[in-house]
């Protein structure tokens, strides 16, 4: 398997930058912020393909790897550091909703930005509430399974 340990933190970057904007007020999309990235030969650092895949998943599916954060979490979505947030919100995408990446590699990847980025507490953090979620993700697939008709 690739190292995609940069490409997570590529995505994290923009994760969290269009986090912080929307949160002072900026309307902005984070699809529209990763296309003018990738249109910008002078941008900061290019996003590479699984960077990419990684914010346009988060992007399609943000309404409810947010509800499940907000589920699962002791916390709401606004108390919980911003990095944490970010972070969070790439594990669960991961765990849900990317095959290619075993659960424990995305636990331990989301736990590990965590511990690189953020306070003390949050590797505990991160780790506990994607662990929950690991252990709920089969049940979680499931429901998110697109049915077939009705009869």
């Amino acid at each position: 398997m690739p190292d995609r340990s940069k490409d997570r933190r590529r995505a994290l970057d923009l994760l969290f930058e269009v986090d912080q904007r929307r949160r002072a007020g900026e309307r902005v999309s984070l699809s529209d912020t990763l296309t003018d990235r990738l249109a910008d030969p002078a941008g900061l650092k290019p996003q590479r393909t699984y960077a990419a895949q990684i914010v346009l998943g988060v992007d399609e599916h943000a309404e409810r790897i947010d509800e499940l954060l907000a589920t699962y979490s002791a916390w709401t979505l606004d108390r919980m550091p911003a990095v944490d947030r970010s972070i969070l919100r790439m594990g669960v995408w991961e765990l849900l909703y990317n095959d290619d990446i075993p659960d424990g590699v995305a636990v331990e990847q989301a736990t590990n930005l965590a511990s690189e980025l953020s306070t003390d507490e949050s590797p505990g953090y991160v780790n506990g509430l994607l662990g929950q979620l690991q252990r709920l993700a089969p049940t979680l697939r499931t429901a998110e399974a697109p049915h077939g008709p009705e009869h």
